[in-house]
């Protein structure tokens, strides 16, 4: 039997490139456990992406997964993976698509088959409580790695 958590995500970047930062958020009856990190050089949109992979990474058990983004990226991305990945990882215009390597990454963790993941979009910076613990967690991620 699988157990249904939530994973509400975001990343940060200042400077695009730039240091970033990522929070993740993950929720089980009333437990919470937070991931969080951060790269000296990166994007907004790959910190998107790591917050996801990494707090997918972390559950050591089947899952059903609700990922709550307000990354309309990931959201266009998702829709579009099976289909890179069906075309070698390529764009129909012959191209790879940005981040593939994460891309691939998340594939291959959800391709396991060990949880069952569904995403939803919710508005950044709409009230969403979660979300706006994940904004503030990245963001001060962001804020470490241009200490560091």
């Amino acid at each position: 039997m699988r157990i249904n958590v939530t994973l509400s995500t975001d990343g940060s970047c200042s400077g695009n490139p730039g240091p970033g930062g990522y929070a993740g958020i993950l929720s089980y009856n009333g437990v919470e456990r937070v991931v969080k990190g951060s790269e000296a050089l990166t994007t907004n949109n790959r910190m998107e992406l790591r917050a996801v992979i990494e707090g997918i990474r972390v559950l050591t058990k089947p899952c059903c997964v609700t990922v709550v983004t307000d990354s309309k990226y990931v959201m266009t991305g998702l829709a579009n993976a099976p289909e890179w990945a069906k075309n070698g990882w390529r764009l129909k215009s012959g191209g790879k698509p940005k981040n593939v390597d994460m891309w691939q990454e998340l594939a291959a963790l959800t391709a396991k088959g060990n949880h069952t993941i569904k995403f939803q979009y919710v508005k950044g910076h709409s009230g969403h409580p979660a979300n706006e613990r994940c904004d503030m967690l990245a963001k001060t991620q962001t804020k470490t790695s241009k200490e560091g």
